[in-house]
Order: structure tokens, then C-alpha cells, then sequence
């Protein structure tokens, strides 16, 4: 029976090497070929047709049994599927490559040279720049708008801090946005100075303060989180063939950094509606996962439902529960430590996410939720964990029915957008909540963290490991222009824990490192489940998409001081080649 078993299975095998073999758009072979399936299985070679995996397998196989006019030979490198940043801002990253980019500035003083320089050649009205942050220059404290007024009397100029939280303006741009000494904004600060400014001049259609000891008390230029918006909206919007040209340029940054997915972390309707024309143009290839915006515009999409394409996925919605702990945005449990007395703050009021959550959680729509301090953490938590539990009135107010059946948070894939600082007891209470982490933001931050923080809180800050054990998984992204676009340095942070210079020598905080295995997923299969997309993408199988990167350097195994210098040979979506090095 043996010899008669074998025999068979020696005569199939013959005959299958001498059936005809198949048609295939692509084959890649002598490969190291990542899956990043469940198993985290390697092959060496794959055959691809109408742009998704039809067969895995060893070099002979793929050979023997599949035919094609285009055969990459990939010498033995390795092959991950595309990588997925799960949280960043695409757009922003498009329209800020036509600012004055202020990333790395060592001073204002520097700031104000890059304006000067750059203001010379802008041909906007408006002078926008982006990424200063006064945590890397010597003086500390936040500037003001003097010297700005002084280089730029009748020009609006409009500077957001590196995280997006916090911006400085000047005069001219503050008057434009009706900002004067009795301005109040909720969730937001205006900064003001006590003294007499004799070029601070009351606006004509604002005599009816001139009581309020005006100009005594003289805005600053510093704006935070919500008052930032208020000269947002004054500054004119781009031309349509401005934002095209500028996605193209930052889709090819992309493609160069083997990015196939980008999850773009709060986008207005018509951004969504002129990317996805361009996507089915031809012309914006990226895949996109779009979180609305929380704005009135955007919920039109709770009459209409999700979304869907095959490189346009609208089904989520981004709110914003705090800001940021640079800017001492972020809304703690307890005091800052180098400011007593203060905890930061909600951008919004409770019931404002409560009523959210109640229409989403009815309507099938996934919600995330812009999380730094532990106080925003555990209040959307508890939100996330009832929604089903929640009523509105007529009158729009929240009645807690805690009978409620309700689907549980684990099937809703409901995420935290950066869960930066998190309190150990309240992780016992994650119920499935997917925490959306950017680990580059540990290292960036890593210098002047326990400053806002203390000894012991700062331990419970990015604590990406304890995230990962709570909720089983966690989706990791860059959030770019806050940090830089690279895949790998988010690689290189997560599972070595240091920033780009190798600092620290033994890794910030260690023992929430990443796995290079963990890592990987949470790039790709885990950031794909994030976005409801596991079955289509994320890793290398049969049926799912053909989105791959070849890569010069094997990130499993190579040493880790060669992850950053880790070059894209080539990026694959459909099986297309949509970047060759």
C-alpha cells in the first residue's frame, strides 16, 4: 500500500510539471518573501494576476507551474507586504511641502531667517509655515509675535507648532482672524501679555470693546488647540489644481518610503471627493482610509453610510479629545509637574462625544478618538464601552440606559488615536479598544516627557508593550508632518526604542519595546484589521491585493543599526510598479 501510495503521489507531481502552465501578470522569485500571515510564513517566491496573489511558493514551484512576460528577480531580498501607516495626515503632509518648512529649527532666530528666506520666493499673501518646536531650542518658552510684527508689519504670517497644537501669528493675522484682548475660545487658549502696546491698534469694527482696558492686555501670538482654528479659517484655500499637484508630490514621498496605505486622521468631504476622483483618474494610486472630520459638513455620511472603493475606504470619523503634552494641551488625571495647577483640557464637553458616539455606534460607522492624557483616555474609554447604552432627547441631551444590549467594542474596532499616556489600571478596562500608537512620538518626546510628566507618570507614557498586551494588537503609523514620513524609523523606534541619533544607548523605556514581529504586523495585517481591510490586504496571501515592497535590508534579521538606512528597491500595489529606486 506504501509503494503504491508514493508512486501516485511521484506520478501527480510529474504530471503537474508538465501540465501547461498558467498565465501570471507578475512573478517574483529568489525572494524572502514575509507573508505576515498567521503563521508568519516565508516563501520564496509569489505569481500575481489582475492585481492580487494567485500562489505562494517555493522557487521551483512557481516556476514550473506559472508563466509570465514580467519576472522580477529579487536576488534573495526581502519582500513585506506594502507598509500601512495607520495614523498621519496626508493632505497636511501635501500642503505643508509648499510652506516654509521649520522642522529642526535650533531657535526662533532660526525661525525668523527660514521666514525671511522663504518669503521672497511665496507667492501667497499669506506666509504658512510649519514644525517649529520651542522644546528643542535652548530657550524653552514659548516666542511671541514682536519680531514677526517687525519683519512682516502688513503680512499675515502663520506658524503651527511641529504637533499641530499650537501656532504662533502675528499681528496681521490675528486682527484678520478678529482675535483682540476680549476674545474667549472654548477648548483652546489665547495667550495674552499684561503691558501697553502702542502698535496694537483696536480694529474699527471692534470700538465696541475699546472699554476693556485695551491695548493693555495684548495677545501674544501663541494659540492653542481650538483657538488655532479661529485663524485657520481666515486663511484662503488652495486652488484645486494647487492640491492636486501637491497629493501626486507627497503620494511619490510615499511610494519612495513603500507606504501602499495611508490612513488619512481627519479629512473635510470635499478633500475625499477630489481625491477620490484623482484615484479613479488614475492618477493618485495610494490607497486611503479616510476619517472624516468632527464637522457638521462630514455627517451627511451618517444618511448616506460607508464608502467604498478599492483604494477609498470612508467609515470612520476623527475627533479630537484633547491636544498635545508639548503644548500642555493634553488633559491629565493630575498636575502637570512644571505647571501646578494645571491639567490641560477637553477640546470638546463630554456630552459632545457622548452624542457622537450614540449616532455612530447606530449608524455602523467606526470612531476615533485624538487621546494623549490619561484623563481623555479613561473618559472616551467609558464612552466607547457604553455607546449602545446612550440616548438623546429631543432636545439633543444624553440619557444613560445601562440595560441597553449593545455590540461589543471589540467587533466596533473602535480606536484611540496615539493613547500617549496611559494610566495601568484603567488598560484592565480595554474591552478590544485598538490602540493607534506612533512610536516615533516616544522618542521625540523622550527628552523633555518626564518634565511634564514626573518620575512615576512617566512610566506609564507610551508604554507601547502594555498597549499591545491589553488590547491584542496595535496599529502603528507616524502621524506625519508631526514626525518624520519614514516606516522605519517608526520600525526603528518601536522595537529599539531609540530616535534616529541612537539615543538612548540602552533605549528609552525598553521594556515597551516591540517585537521586530510585532512591529511588522502592527504595520501591516494589524493596521489593515484597524482599518476593516484584513481580508483584503495587510499580508501576503492568496486573493488579497498585490501591494508589496522589495526592500535592500532584511528587518527581521539585520543588524539594528542598519534598520534606518533601509532602502526601498521597489513598491507594488495591484502588482504595479508604482516606485523603482
Amino acid at each position: 500500500m506504501k509503494k503504491l501510495l508514493f508512486f501516485a503521489v511521484i506520478c501527480s507531481l510529474f504530471v503537474a510539471c508538465r501540465a501547461p502552465k498558467q498565465p501570471a501578470d507578475l512573478i517574483v522569485h529568489h525572494a524572502m518573501i514575509y507573508s505576515v500571515d498567521s503563521a508568519f510564513t516565508v516563501y520564496q517566491a509569489m505569481a500575481i494576476k489582475d492585481g492580487k496573489i494567485i500562489a505562494l511558493n517555493t522557487n521551483d514551484s512557481i516556476m514550473q507551474c506559472f508563466s509570465s512576460e514580467q519576472i522580477i528577480d529579487a536576488g534573495g531580498k526581502a519582500v513585506f507586504p506594502g507598509f500601512i501607516d495607520a495614523h498621519c495626515h496626508f493632505l497636511g503632509y501635501a500642503m505643508g511641502l509648499q510652506q516654509c518648512d521649520l522642522v529642526g529649527t535650533k531657535s526662533f532666530q532660526d525661525v525668523l531667517s527660514k521666514l525671511v528666506t522663504y518669503s521672497q520666493t511665496c507667492k501667497t499673501e499669506w506666509i504658512v509655515g510649519r514644525g517649529w518646536d520651542q522644546n528643542d531650542w535652548t530657550d524653552k518658552t514659548f516666542p511671541n509675535r514682536k519680531k514677526l510684527d517687525s519683519l512682516f508689519p502688513d503680512r499675515p504670517v502663520f506658524l503651527v507648532r511641529i504637533d499641530g497644537h499650537a501656532a504662533l501669528a502675528n499681528r496681521e493675522a490675528l486682527l484678520r482672524a478678529g482675535i483682540h484682548s476680549a476674545t474667549k475660545v472654548d477648548g483652546g487658549v489665547i495667550e495674552y501679555t499684561f503691558e501697553k502696546d502702542s502698535t496694537w491698534t483696536l480694529p474699527e469694527y471692534r470700538k465696541d470693546i475699546a472699554h476693556l482696558h485695551y491695548p493693555y492686555w495684548s495677545p501674544t501670538g501663541i494659540l492653542i488647540d481650538n483657538a488655532v482654528d479661529m485663524v485657520k479659517q481666515v486663511i484662503p484655500d488652495a486652488t484645486a489644481g494647487t492640491t492636486e499637484s501637491a497629493l501626486l508630490q507627497a503620494q511619490k514621498n510615499c511610494f519612495e518610503m513603500g507606504l501602499t496605505t495611508v490612513d488619512e486622521a481627519g479629512i473635510h468631504k470635499q478633500d475625499v471627493e477630489l481625491m477620490d476622483k484623482l484615484q479613479k483618474d488614475g492618477k493618485l494610486k495610494m490607497r486611503i482610509y479616510a476619517m472624516l472630520s468632527d464637522d457638521s459638513a462630514n455627517y451627511t455620511y451618517l444618511n448616506t453610510g460607508p464608502y467604498k472603493t478599492d483604494r477609498m475606504n470612508v467609515r470612520s470619523f476623527k475627533f479630537y479629545a484633547d491636544g498635545a503634552l508639548g503644548s500642555r494641551g493634553a488633559c491629565l488625571l493630575q498636575d502637570y509637574s512644571d505647571k501646578p495647577g494645571w491639567r490641560g483640557f477637553l477640546l470638546s464637553n463630554p456630552e459632545h462625544f457622548m452624542k457622537y458616539a450614540k449616532l455612530l455606534y447606530d449608524r455602523g460607522f467606526q470612531m476615533n478618538t485624538h487621546c494623549i492624557g490619561d484623563s481623555a483616555v479613561r473618559l472616551l474609554q467609558w464612552i466607547y464601552n457604553h455607546p449602545g447604552n446612550i440616548s438623546l432627547s429631543k432636545n439633543g441631551m444624553v440619557i444613560a440606559t445601562p440595560n441597553t444590549a449593545q455590540t461589543p467594542v471589540k467587533e466596533r474596532r473602535w480606536r484611540i488615536e496615539h493613547y500617549q499616556v496611559c494610566n495601568t489600571a484603567d488598560l484592565k478596562n480595554n474591552h478590544g479598544i485598538i490602540p493607534s500608537i506612533q512610536p516615533t512620538h516616544a522618542t521625540s518626546d523622550m527628552y523633555w516627557a518626564e518634565e511634564r510628566l514626573g518620575k512615576d507618570r512617566i512610566r506609564e507614557a507610551y508604554a507601547y508593550k502594555k498597549l499591545l498586551d491589553a488590547a491584542g494588537m496595535v496599529a502603528l503609523g507616524t502621524d506625519f508632518p508631526v514626525e518624520d514620513i519614514s516606516p522605519f524609523k517608526t520600525f526603528y523606534a518601536a522595537a529599539v526604542r531609540k530616535d534616529s541619533k541612537g539615543f538612548p544607548a540602552g533605549g528609552f523605556q525598553k521594556e515597551n519595546a516591540l517585537s521586530r514581529r510585532e512591529t511588522i504586523r502592527g504595520m501591516t495585517i494589524w493596521a489593515a484589521y484597524a482599518n476593516f481591510e484584513e481580508s483584503e490586504k495587510g499580508s501576503l496571501e492568496k486573493g488579497k491585493f498585490a501591494d508589496f515592497i522589495i526592500l535592500d535590508t532584511d528587518l527581521m534579521t539585520c543588524d539594528e543599526n542598519a534598520i534606518l538606512n533601509t532602502k526601498v528597491v521597489g513598491t507594488f500595489i495591484n502588482g504595479e510598479q508604482v516606485y523603482k529606486r
